[in-house]
Order: structure tokens, then sequence, then C-alpha cells
């Protein structure tokens, strides 16, 4: 017999008895008593139990499935998972198909026995419940902990503070007076991006991130709540209120005072970036990559782009032209690709159907006592093969049911067009339009139910 001896403890476990070399001893001493003398050890010292991102757990899943393990041996259960479905998972997918034993010492079990095997799915409940009391004593504890004004942690620290590990509080750094002058300077009415390119910041939305957060007038929110902290305020609360009501002001203005329809969702097909409306003079505007001409590095994907410039009435009238067809003619949104999904469905619901009927015989094999292990196999694989296709079934149904809105949005679009204002036309646009793509001449157009 070559034995796995597996061992793990996470940092916070290090003080309860579960070390790594306490546990290497007693499955030491379990090997000697049961004669066993082929064994290795497979240690994840500082690895969460929560999931199975774990270096020699992946070794020892591989070393059994090729054959070089015939039993796996823990001290105890959690030290294998915290996860009732990951335990279950390796005993049933990985451990039994390839002839492995499980064996844990505390429980005093082991899966080549027919108690071992009930017993394992209910101490992994068990596992599983420990694991959930132990997240939400934690939450307690961190409501409680910013209730008292302490920083929770947790994430990148906030842009202008530093932690102090000894108080437990964020103390403002030497950029808390980048933060300070961000606040005058939107206030005083400079935009968000002139700010960011000021202090050497690359995307704007960090910058309004920064300006929104309370933290900087000393307030820490915790789901929802809002608590005073202990902490020292970069800027006082009216001064923040007032450059809310700014941000606020402006995203309102910012909405209704748009009147391109397709700005966010027109892309390159040469390079792969955005396309953006450009003033062309008294002609109009033309619809550029933002690879051709930008100043903000982050949104170029390919300096040399090519792409052809179009003017945005072109491109716009394109679009509602193929709109307008399906307002006319509900028949033709995508009916080739529609009629596909159908057949689809079918033989998935078809091959659900079968794989049904299969597990219900397997299942009256079971109670029979007819070949358990190799019928209990083939009822795991149907059982597997059955989520697989009732997750396909649900995509396919997902996307008929944004059909059936697609269509409802879309009828009798043509007759109420001119009737609408600029910001309903455009949000018309964004709730049938997901992308469209310009190559050159040609327009491709992606709506929301594909």
């Amino acid at each position: 017999m070559r034995a796995a001896l597996y061992c793990r403890v996470s940092t916070d476990m290090q003080t309860e008895g579960y070390s790594i070399d306490a546990q290497k001893e007693l499955l030491a001493s379990y090997c000697k008593i049961k004669g066993i003398n082929k064994y290795s050890y497979y240690v994840d010292a500082g690895y969460s139990g929560s999931n199975m991102l774990r270096p020699s757990l992946s070794k020892l899943t591989a070393d059994c499935k090729e054959k070089k393990i015939s039993v796996v041996i823990v001290y105890k259960l959690d030290r294998l998972s915290r996860s009732q479905k990951d335990t279950l998972f390796l005993i049933e997918e990985v451990f039994i198909p390839n002839g492995v034993d499980f064996i844990s010492i505390s429980e005093n079990f082991d899966t080549a026995s027919p108690f071992g095997k009930a017993m394992i799915g209910i101490l992994s409940v068990f596992a599983q419940l420990e694991r959930e009391t132990i997240r939400e004593r934690t939450r307690m504890g961190m409501k409680e902990r910013v209730k008292a004004g302490y920083f929770p942690g947790g994430g990148k620290l906030p842009y202008g503070y530093d932690y102090d590990k000894n108080r437990g509080i964020l103390v403002p750094n030497e950029r808390s007076e980048d933060v300070r002058k961000m606040y005058e300077m939107y206030i005083s009415g400079i935009p968000v991006g002139r700010i960011a390119k000021h202090f050497g910041i690359k995307y704007d939305s960090l910058v309004k991130n920064i300006l929104k957060s309370k933290i900087n007038c000393g307030i820490l929110e915790y789901n929802g709540e809002e608590y005073p902290a202990l902490h020292k305020a970069i800027v006082d609360r009216k001064t923040y209120e007032r450059a809310m009501e700014i941000m606020q002001r402006k995203g309102r203005s910012a909405v209704r005072v748009s009147k391109n329809l397709l700005t966010g969702i027109v892309y390159c097909g040469v390079c792969g970036a955005k396309m953006r409306y450009q003033k062309w003079g008294s002609a109009g505007h033309k619809i550029c990559c933002y690879s051709q001409q930008s100043d903000k590095e982050y949104m170029i994907r390919d300096k040399n782009c090519d792409n052809t410039k179009h003017f945005s009435h072109i491109i716009e009238n394109a679009v509602m032209s193929e709109l307008f067809k399906m307002s006319l003619d509900p028949n033709r949104i995508n009916s080739e690709n529609r009629r596909q999904k159908e057949d689809d469905l079918k033989c998935l619901q078809k091959k659900l159907s079968e794989n049904n009927k299969k597990i219900n015989n397997l299942i009256d094999f079971i109670a029979n006592g007819i070949a358990v292990d190799e019928v209990s196999e083939k009822l795991q694989k149907l059982k597997a093969e059955n989520e697989k296709i009732d997750s396909e079934i649900q995509s396919k149904n997902n996307i008929t049911k944004k059909m059936h809105l697609f269509k409802e949005k879309i009828s009798g679009l043509s007759d109420v067009w001119t009737e609408l204002d600029e910001q309903q036309k455009r949000n018309i646009i964004l709730s049938l339009v997901d992308k469209v793509v310009i190559t050159y001449d040609r327009i491709d157009i992606f709506y929301t139910f594909e």
C-alpha cells in the first residue's frame, strides 16, 4: 500500500492544535500501527480549505489519476476541505474512480467500508456548517469594529491614507494634500479628466472614485450603513457633499444633452479600440477610432490603425435602417439563427429525457444490489452530463426570452421614431443594440439578444 498523507493548515489555524508538524506526527503514527510502510507527505501550509486552489492538493489529485496512490489519509476531514461540494467531488470523482481509499483519523472511518461511505456526506455537511459559522462570526466582528470607528481592512488602502496597525486606523499620508486639492479643483469647475492629468492618474474614473469615497470626510461604510471613523478626515463633510452635488448635477446634465445616438457602443473592426464622435468643421461629426487620435494612452490599441472615418449620420442612418426593417417585419430578426437555436433546444431536451430514463433504471439496479460500484459510477457520469445539459438549456431559454423582449421593444418603432426626443431615441438604441463594429466600409450590428 502506498499512502498519501495530506496535511493542511491556514494562517489563522496555527495556534489551534492543527500545526503541520502535529499532523505529520499523528499520521505517521497511524501508518505504523496499520503496518503501512510506504507513504509520502503532501503539505499545503498557509492555504485555506474553502477552495481547491492548493499546489499539493493538485499534485495529490494528479498522482491519484496516475495510480501512484492506494490510500489518502488525513488527520481530520476539514484538513482535506471545508466545502461539502469539494469534499464529495474529491472522493467521488478522484479517489473512488481511481481505486483510492480515503481515511480520516479523527472521525475513525474510511471509504472502503459501507459505514464510511455513509458518514462522509454527513461529516462534510457539518464541516460546511462550521465554515459558515466562522464566516458569520467574522462578519459580526467586522461590523462591530467598523461601528467603533476602526478601519475594517481588506482590499487596497484608500488614496491619501496609510494604515496604522497598532491603532487600527487610517492615517493621512503625503498624498492627502493631493486629495484635498482634487476637491478644490472639482468644486471650482475643473473636469475630472484635467484633474487626472494634473496628478498623473491614468484613468478619469479613479479620480471620481477618490472624490466619492466618504472615508475622506471621516465616514466608514459597512453593508450600506455609515459610522463615524476614528481617523482624521482630509476634507470636511460640507466640502464632500458639495462635490457630490456637482457630480450628480453633471451626471444628469450629461444624460440630458446627449445627442449622439451611438456614443459608447461603436468599435473599430481593424484594431478593436472604441470609436468616438469627432467634430468635423461645419460638416458635422465623423466617427473615428480612438487609436488614431487620443491623448489617453489606455484607449489606444494600434497607433497605426488605418480604419476609415465616416460621417456619423451615415453610420446612424445605416443602423436605423436595419432597425426600421425589423420593426416592420419582426420575422427578420435573426430567423435562421433562431431556427437553429430551436432545433438545438429540442435535441438537448430529448437527450435530457433519455438520460433521466437511464438514471431511473440505474437506481433500480442499485436498489436490487446489482453491480453497485459500476452502476454508481455510471450514475454519477449521467448526473454530471445532465447538469451540463440543464445549463445549456437555461442559456438558450434566456436567449429566447431576450429575443421576445427585443421584438416587443422594436415593434412599431418606425411609426413613433419622429415623435421621440433625443434622449428617448438614445435609450431605445442602447436597449436594442449591443455594439456597432465598423471595418473600413463595412458595418456589423450586434443586437442585445445575441
